[in-house]
């Protein structure tokens, strides 16, 4: 409980700073070591109380910590890892990377794994030592994303006017590409509807989402 809070404070104080608002890779390497800090002074003090001698039982089960250390190799590696990838700046927070075919925004690096956060919202944890260890790709932030909504039109409305009055809609926003420009596919047609698919690329990952509302918000307007 006191770490939690300790480690609240510190981090509440280092997002005031300058540095760290941009930084927050940074920023989450420095609270993780002040946590793994404060539970080893806490490990120290617990063996203290009950009269334990630390360095004397460490001596004492050397060979059980190398047999733990086997054990725990992978850990190990995925710490070692951790501290590469914050100190070299490989990846940072905010970055687009896509491994294994998995691609999303990173949101987290801490000592052990990286957490990335795909399209859906799908939060996927990757081991630090994957990350040093296999090939990724890391892409240009910002980075234009394809978005394609779907659309059901009804069979009065006529698809040439409804392309011309869509498109214009997104070539008015400055955060919809103009290149790639945008475009409307005529897909299928049945007795109930003409199914067509609306395309166009936002010039920031980050983006996505917020026009896929704004442009499926104008997609029903015309429609009703």
């Amino acid at each position: 409980m006191a770490t939690l809070i300790i480690t609240k404070i510190i981090a509440r104080i280092m997002n005031k700073m300058e540095r760290f608002k941009e930084d927050k890779t940074a920023m989450y390497l420095i609270t993780d070591i002040i946590d793994y800090v404060i539970y080893f002074i806490a490990l120290i003090v617990i063996l203290q109380f009950f009269g334990i001698n630390l360095a004397g039982t460490l001596l004492s089960l050397g060979i059980v910590g190398i047999a733990v250390s086997f054990a725990a190799k992978d850990i190990i590696s995925n710490l070692f890892s951790g501290i590469i990838l914050i100190i070299g700046k490989s990846v940072k927070v905010g970055d687009t990377i896509e491994i294994d075919g998995e691609k999303g925004i990173v949101k987290r690096i801490s000592l052990r794994s990286t957490l990335i956060v795909n399209d859906i919202g799908v939060k996927n944890i990757v081991p630090n030592s994957t990350l040093t260890n296999n090939p990724y790709l890391q892409y240009k932030t910002p980075e234009k994303y394809r978005v394609d909504i779907f659309a059901g039109l009804p069979l009065n409305i006529d698809i040439e006017e409804f392309k011309a009055y869509i498109i214009e809609k997104m070539e008015s926003h400055k955060d919809i590409s103009s290149y790639p420009k945008p475009n409307v596919y005529a897909k299928e047609i049945n007795f109930k509807q003409s199914k067509v698919k609306v395309s166009f690329w936002v010039n920031n990952f980050n983006d996505k989402d917020k026009y896929k509302i704004i442009i499926t918000n104008d997609i029903r307007n015309y429609i009703e």
